[in-house]
């Protein structure tokens, strides 16, 4: 059942988390700068430039800004805002890189700059947010954060849009209340230790990706992560 505003842990407001949060991005974007330059190096060979794709996605407070991924399309064809499987824009180290989430690694920048948390819940581009719904306005009194519950549990999402007859409106009818009643329910659970598990099982998915299943849509309990 969704809560009212005032249940929500906006914990990841606080400057101690966010320091954390981006001093440990900044340390994971030098560890992990062999491996971006190689991802790179691929994008280039395959599609040339650009080697990042940048995407308006709604914040904090409802505040835009502008979330990095590699990009893994070919850039001058245009489609829905939404990526079912099978999806023909989608190059071949595009596939790869979606398959493993390697794609959502330069988002450590947005962690950066504050824009966004190690662990929240996930930005949505402006045309699925409607700021007057008291339930995206619990959500975005936190910082969206790189991974959540609900990217866990629906982490087969693009295999479920392409059952759909429509899956912009499966997307914005079903899916999407879902996620947002786990999102919530996480908030209103959130802890150091829920983060740590939360980035503890996402490791593991992106390890094991074929393990992965989705949830079921009435499940809007994080209980998997206990």
């Amino acid at each position: 059942m969704l809560q009212p505003e005032s249940d929500v842990r906006p914990s990841n407001s606080s400057w101690s988390r966010q320091l954390v949060d981006s001093c440990l991005s900044a340390i994971a974007l030098v560890v992990l700068s062999p491996l971006l330059l190689m991802i790179a190096g691929s994008i280039f060979c395959e599609t040339g430039l650009p080697i990042l794709f940048a995407q308006r996605r709604v914040g904090r407070k409802g505040q835009l800004f502008r979330l990095l991924k590699f990009r893994t399309m070919l850039h001058e064809m245009k489609g829905p805002a939404l990526t079912v499987s099978g999806d023909r824009r989608v190059t071949r180290v595009g596939r790869f890189l979606r398959e493993f989430k390697l794609d959502e690694i330069p988002q450590l920048w947005n962690v950066v700059r504050a824009e966004m948390a190690l662990v929240g819940p996930r930005p949505e581009v402006p045309e699925f947010v409607d700021l007057n719904e008291p339930v995206w306005r619990s959500v975005l009194r936190v910082r969206p954060g790189i991974t959540d519950p609900a990217s866990i549990a629906y982490r087969q999402e693009e295999k479920l849009l392409a059952k759909a007859p429509d899956p912009i409106r499966y997307y914005q009818e079903t899916l999407l209340p879902a996620k947002l009643a786990m999102n919530l329910a996480y908030l209103q659970e959130r802890s150091f230790w829920l983060d740590l598990k939360v980035i503890m099982r996402t490791v593991r998915c992106v390890v094991y990706p074929d393990k992965g299943r989705i949830t079921d849509t009435t499940d809007s309990s994080p209980r998997e992560l206990r």
